[in-house]
């Protein structure tokens, strides 16, 4: 049984560990289920709001808490890497011949670098308990690809609040937050849960080009880009395509006019997540050309890998149809007889699109 103090201890020497393996926050959260976080779950998955994001109601009853992932667990510990990028808001490339992607891609595989530090500190956890001759502790690292609710987990933690765009924001890191989270059988004191300090601020809801948000705190990720340029397999709806102008993974809208943004230290961001220079406004012409060896060489070791050639062309040939430049004809032409009929129907729209 661990008592007061050495929890308290134990919590003070966890954030420091954490800071020295890179997170920029840290906190404890309840590893018990949040009826409101997961009434709010259920709605958005009976609204169809997931699209053809299948495994978010397929694994409902484990997203629900973290004891329904894990019997066993009694805390959570919450974690922030930041991504802030130096450049603060102003992230957008608007340039006809070049593509936009997301902050968050440009640099390595944040599912790399932040599993890689939850493991780390994991490690250090259970080593530093049994020093300390606490019971054996059992530890669950996560990262994005598990039934888990890091943004409410991370606000009942104290990192900070979801905000109208349904991402956290964080009062000293903006925006700018990878999220991870440690599922661990130590009972540890929960922090204080982040106070939501949106406001009367909307700036994020009338930034989204396709009008994803039908309420503040409501995303229909049937029309944000980033679903429809990463998780959507087929083709983009025609009334949804002049809309993603020249953005071919991801979108940072709704994030980058966020006014919290402004006391987010570019400082204090991991030097793993720095933009590689070919992926801060690449040439559609080039990408436009890629085949399956020279796309995976491109992007390995990038998130970007994740959704193969045939997807990040059809984006790039959405772009070009986009861009009004007529230098890029050749290169969707040479594309309207591809392999993937989703490739060659996106070929076809972008030359019309280029001939009007």
């Amino acid at each position: 049984m661990v008592n007061a103090a050495e929890t308290a201890n134990i919590k003070q020497a966890l954030a420091a560990k954490a800071k020295e393996l890179g997170f920029a926050a840290c906190g404890i959260a309840p590893a018990g289920e949040d009826p409101l976080a997961a009434r709010r779950l259920e709605q958005w998955l009976e609204a169809g709001n997931h699209g053809e994001m299948a495994w978010m109601a397929d694994r409902l009853h484990h997203r629900r808490s973290p004891e329904g992932l894990w019997a066993e667990a009694r805390s959570v510990i919450a974690l922030g890497m930041s991504y802030a990028p130096s450049n603060g808001t102003q992230v957008a490339h608007k340039a006809a011949q070049r593509g936009q992607i997301s902050v968050y891609a440009q640099g390595r595989d944040y599912h790399d670098t932040v599993k890689k530090a939850l493991k780390a500190l994991a490690r250090w956890l259970v080593e530093e308990s049994a020093r300390r001759g606490l019971d054996e502790v059992g530890v669950k690292v996560f990262v994005d690809t598990a039934p888990v609710m890091e943004k409410p987990l991370s606000q009942a933690a104290g990192l900070g609040w979801q905000g109208k765009h349904t991402n956290l924001v964080s009062r000293g890191h903006g925006s700018w937050l990878f999220l991870g989270a440690i599922y661990t059988t130590l009972a540890l004191e929960p922090g204080v849960p982040g106070e939501d300090h949106c406001g009367s601020c909307n700036a994020c809801q009338t930034a989204c080009p396709t009008q994803a948000f039908p309420a503040p705190y409501r995303l229909d990720a049937r029309r944000c880009i980033s679903y429809l340029t990463i998780e959507l397999k087929g083709a983009v709806p025609p009334e949804l395509r002049k809309a993603l102008g020249n953005r071919i993974y991801g979108c940072d809208d709704c994030l980058a006019v966020c006014p919290w943004n402004k006391f987010a230290d570019a400082a204090a961001a991991n030097r793993a997540f720095l933009p590689r220079a070919e992926l801060v406004a690449p040439r559609l012409a080039e990408l436009l050309a890629l085949d399956d060896a020279g796309f995976r060489r491109l992007f390995s070791g990038s998130p970007i890998k994740r959704i193969g050639r045939d997807r990040m062309v059809r984006n790039c040939l959405y772009a070009a149809g986009n861009s009004g430049d007529a230098s890029l004809i050749p290169a969707v032409r040479a594309l309207l007889a591809d392999p993937d009929p989703v490739v060659a129907e996106a070929a076809a729209w972008a030359m019309d699109q280029l001939a009007s």
